[in-house]
C-alpha cells in the first residue's frame, strides 16, 4: 500500500496494546489476577473476550479464503468454532466456573484423584504451545501487506508486542487489550469490510450472478470435511486450556453460560460474514494464486488509506488475541500442571508477589520460545491439525467423562489420554496422511473403548474425592477471590 495512514492507524493501534499491558500490571498483583484476572468478569468483557481469543487469524483471514475458494460453504470452520462456545457455554461452563481450578489438568485431578495432571498436561501443553505458534506466524500476512515486511521480522514484531502486554498484566491485559480487539474486529469486519466488498462486487445480487451455483451451496467444500471441522474444532473448543481459562475468568455460573452464549452466536454471524467477504473478493479479484491472499488483496483493491489501516488493524487484532490466550495458556498449563506435579510442590503455595514474578518468567520465556519457533516453522496447517488432533483424541474422552459419568475413573482417565493419543498418531503414520479423517476416529474409539473398560475394570472413584468435587460443583467449597473492582 502507498499510503502512510494505514501505517499510521496500526502503529497506534500496536502502541495502544503496549499502554494496555502497563495498565493491566497494576491490577495483576495477585497469581488469581494474572491468571484469570480475578475471576471476576461481567457479561460485557467476558462475552467481548471469549469472541476475541477464539477468532483468531485462521477464522479471519482463512475464512475469508475459504469464502473465497468455497463459496458460502467456506463458513463451516467458523460456524463450527461457534458450535463449540454455544455447546461450552450451555452445556458446562456453569460447572467449569464453580471449581475454581486454573488449568484442565487440575480439573482431572479434581475429579479423578491425583495422577492424572502430569501426562494430560504434557498432552494439553504441546496443543496450546502449537496454538500460540501458528497464530503467531499468521503476522508476515498482516506485516507482508501493510509493510511490504519479510516473514521474520513481521513475526518479530508481532509476537514482541503480545509477549510484551501479557508478560506485564497476564489476564488482566491480556483482557483489556481482547476487548478493544472485539471492538476494532466488530467495527472493521461487519461495519466497514463487508459492507464495502459486497457493494464493490455488486451487492448480494451481483455477487449471485457473478459467482458459479456452487459457490451458493452450503455444502460445496465436501460433506466430509464438515464433519471433520465439528470433530475437531467443535470438540476442542469444548476442552482447550485456553477456551477454559476464560471460563474461570467469569464472576459467576451465569455469566460464563449467558454471555459465552452470546459469544458463540457472535461466532456464527462472523463465520458467514467472512464467507460473504471472500465470495465478494472472488468477484473483484478472480484468479488470486493463493486463497489466503484474498483478505489483504480485496482490502487494498477496495479501501482508502484509513478504512484500510483499521481493517488490517482489525485482522491483526484477530491474530492477537488468540496468540495471547495460547500464551497464557501455555505457561499456566507448565508451571501449574508440569513443574509444580514434576517438583511435589502445592501451586498455591508461597507469596503472591513470587507467583506474579514466577508467571511473568514463564510467559516471558516462553513468549521468546514461540517467536523462535513460528520464524522456523513451514507447515503451519500441519502442526496445527496434529496438535488439534492429539488434543481431541487424547484428552476429550477424559475431560468430559468426568464432566456426565460418575462410574468414571483415574485408571478410566488415564488409560484413554495415552490409547487416543497413541492411537491418533499411529493412524496418522499408518494413513500416510495427517489431514485425514481417520487418525481422530480412531483415537477417540480408542480413549473411549479404555475409559470404560479402565472405570469398570477399577475400583470406582474414593468417595472423599468424589464429595469433594460435589462441593465445588455446588459452589460450596471454591477459592474466596476478591469482590471489589467486579468489571461489567
Amino acid at each position: 500500500m502507498d499510503s502512510h495512514w494505514d501505517t499510521a492507524v496500526v502503529g497506534l493501534y500496536l502502541a495502544a496494546m503496549i499502554a494496555f499491558g502497563f495498565w493491566g500490571k497494576r491490577r495483576a498483583t495477585t497469581q488469581s489476577d494474572f491468571l484469570v484476572a480475578g475471576r471476576r468478569l461481567g457479561p460485557l468483557l467476558y462475552s467481548g473476550t471469549m469472541a476475541a481469543i477464539v477468532l483468531g487469524g485462521a477464522s479471519t483471514i482463512g475464512g475469508v479464503g475459504l469464502g473465497y475458494e468455497y463459496g458460502l460453504s467456506g463458513m463451516w470452520l467458523v460456524v463450527a468454532i461457534g458450535t463449540g462456545i454455544l455447546a461450552l457455554s450451555l452445556l458446562f461452563a456453569g460447572r467449569i466456573q464453580r471449581l475454581g481450578v486454573y488449568t484442565v489438568s487440575q480439573m482431572l485431578e479434581l475429579r479423578y484423584g491425583p495422577g492424572s495432571s502430569v501426562l494430560s498436561g504434557v498432552v494439553m501443553f504441546g496443543y496450546t504451545l502449537m496454538l500460540s505458534v501458528t497464530s503467531t506466524i499468521a503476522y508476515a500476512t498482516i506485516f507482508g501487506a501493510l509493510l511490504d515486511l519479510g516473514r521474520v521480522p513481521s513475526i518479530v514484531i508481532g509476537g514482541a508486542v503480545v509477549v510484551l502486554y501479557s508478560t506485564l498484566g497476564g489476564m488482566w491485559s491480556i483482557t483489556l487489550t481482547d476487548f478493544v480487539q472485539f471492538v476494532i474486529k466488530t467495527v472493521g469486519i461487519f461495519l466497514i469490510l463487508l459492507p464495502v466488498v459486497v457493494v464493490e462486487a455488486g451487492g448480494f445480487g451481483g455477487l449471485a450472478d457473478a459467482l458459479p451455483a456452487e459457490a451458493l451451496s452450503l455444502t460445496t467444500i465436501g460433506g466430509g470435511t464438515i464433519v471433520t471441522y465439528f470433530v475437531i474444532y467443535t470438540f476442542g473448543l469444548l476442552i482447550g486450556q485456553d477456551i477454559w481459562q476464560r471460563v474461570f475468568t467469569a464472576r459467576s455460573p451465569g455469566v460464563a453460560r449467558w454471555a459465552g452464549t452470546a459469544a458463540g452466536v457472535y461466532c456464527l454471524a462472523y463465520g458467514v460474514a467472512g464467507a460473504v467477504i471472500g465470495m465478494a473478493a472472488r468477484v473483484i479479484l478472480p484468479g488470486l494464486d493463493a486463497r489466503d491472499d484474498a483478505f489483504a488483496a480485496v482490502v487494498e483493491a477496495t479501501m482508502p488509506a484509513l478504512l484500510a489501516g483499521l481493517v488490517l488493524a482489525a485482522a491483526l487484532a484477530a491474530v492477537m488475541s488468540t496468540s495471547s490466550g495460547a500464551l497464557i495458556a501455555t505457561a499456566t498449563v507448565f508451571s501449574q500442571d508440569i513443574v509444580a506435579r514434576l517438583r511435589g510442590r502445592d501451586p498455591e503455595a508461597g507469596s503472591e508477589h513470587e507467583h506474579v514474578r514466577s508467571n511473568r518468567l514463564y510467559v516471558a520465556g516462553f513468549g521468546v520460545v514461540m517467536i523462535g519457533i513460528a520464524c522456523a516453522l513451514q507447515d503451519v496447517v500441519a502442526a496445527l491439525t496434529i496438535a488439534y488432533d492429539i488434543l481431541v483424541g487424547g484428552l476429550l474422552v477424559a475431560i468430559l467423562g468426568g464432566l456426565v459419568w460418575r462410574r468414571g475413573t483415574n485408571v478410566g482417565a488415564l488409560v484413554p489420554v495415552a490409547a487416543g493419543t497413541l492411537a491418533t498418531l499411529a493412524t496418522m503414520v499408518v494413513v500416510g496422511d495427517i489431514y485425514a479423517n481417520e487418525p481422530i476416529y480412531f483415537g477417540l474409539a480408542a480413549a473411549l473403548v479404555g475409559y470404560l473398560a479402565g472405570s469398570l475394570a477399577s475400583r470406582p472413584t474414593d468417595p472423599r474425592v468424589l464429595a469433594t468435587w460435589d462441593r465445588r460443583l455446588t459452589g460450596q467449597d471454591a477459592p474466596r477471590t476478591p469482590t471489589a473492582g467486579v468489571t461489567s
